[in-house]
């Protein structure tokens, strides 16, 4: 794993939309407390499935090691996986025309989700092992023709439908609503 200034520029990026929409959003919903406890379930669920994921696939990466660097390395791996989950959360808001979204999750849905987040997971692989900033070990399985690693695919592949399954199971989505 490489820390350098190439490694935070997704993350900053995310940050500044997903800012940017949850302002955007903020103005459409009727109770703001509501809103922000359902953002912070959503985060805090991104962050703790991220997190715990990031350290069990850490030995599939070059030079791991439990050790403090490299688990505060999932930690902030963690909090760009949760920004790319509010990302999603707040893209499909626009799309659907409300932040709540997840209250009405279809099949069809969880599949745009899932898609979105395995072409998503592979573009930042690419991206990023291109750039030299993490390398698989040997015992990676990588996707054929785009040398992805198939685990952090996975991640983002399954994570945010389970999170936002988690979160419609959890809200009372009765007192959540979009202003018209």
């Amino acid at each position: 794993m490489n820390f350098n200034l190439n490694l935070f520029i997704t993350p900053v990026i995310a940050l500044g939309l997903v800012l940017l929409a949850y302002f955007y959003s903020r103005k459409r919903v009727e109770s703001h407390p509501a809103y922000h406890k359902y953002l912070i379930l959503v985060g805090s669920l991104a962050f703790f499935f991220n997190w715990a994921w990031e350290v069990t696939q850490g030995p599939l990466y070059a030079g791991f090691k439990f050790d403090l660097a490299h688990i505060s390395f999932c930690g902030l791996a963690s909090v760009a996986d949760m920004l790319m989950v509010y990302a999603l959360l707040f893209g499909f808001g626009l799309i659907y025309k409300d932040v709540f979204w997840i209250k009405k999750l279809t099949i069809r849905g969880v599949l745009w989700l899932m898609l979105a987040g395995w072409l998503g997971a592979i573009l930042a692989e690419i991206r990023h092992t291109s750039a030299g900033n993490w390398a698989y070990a040997d015992a990676m399985p990588l996707l054929p023709w785009v040398d992805a690693g198939l685990l952090p695919v996975l991640q983002f592949t399954l994570l945010p439908t389970i999170i936002f399954f988690l979160t419609k199971k959890i809200v009372k989505f009765d007192t959540l609503k979009q202003s018209k």
